[in-house]
């Protein structure tokens, strides 16, 4: 039996092996590396925007019509930097020439732009 035969028959014990993982690779890498793979990771995780017709620009603009004319609360949805949005609460100005909304909730009143809706649910 030569020596190949031996390393053959003979396991290699790992649960001896301490791994250090990632970590020995990190200590490697500049800022700048660190940086651009955080980027890269942040951006695969962001949701592109949705492509809306003039269907659901139809849609949209009459669900908000509907609510004003009858002071009900909304549910409106908006994405901004790959993430999507949810406000609820009641739509008490439209101004065309800044293209933004105004809503109340409860606690607070806040302003929407036109362009970040994606949809608009009239809740009654």
């Amino acid at each position: 039996m030569g020596f190949f035969d031996e390393m053959m028959d003979h396991q290699l014990d790992l649960s001896q092996v301490k791994d250090r993982g990632n970590k020995k690779w990190v200590a490697m890498m500049l800022p700048e590396h660190l940086k651009l793979i955080r980027e890269y990771v942040d951006d695969q995780n962001k949701i592109p925007k949705p492509e809306l017709d003039e269907w659901d620009l139809d849609i949209i603009q009459e669900n908000i019509q509907i609510a004003m004319k009858r002071n009900v609360d909304v549910e409106v949805k908006t994405w901004k930097n790959g993430e999507f949005n949810i406000q609820i609460g009641s739509i008490s100005w439209v101004d065309l020439k800044r293209r933004t909304i105004e809503m109340e909730d409860v606690f607070k009143s806040y302003v929407i732009q036109l362009d970040e809706i994606v949809d608009v649910t009239v809740l009654e």
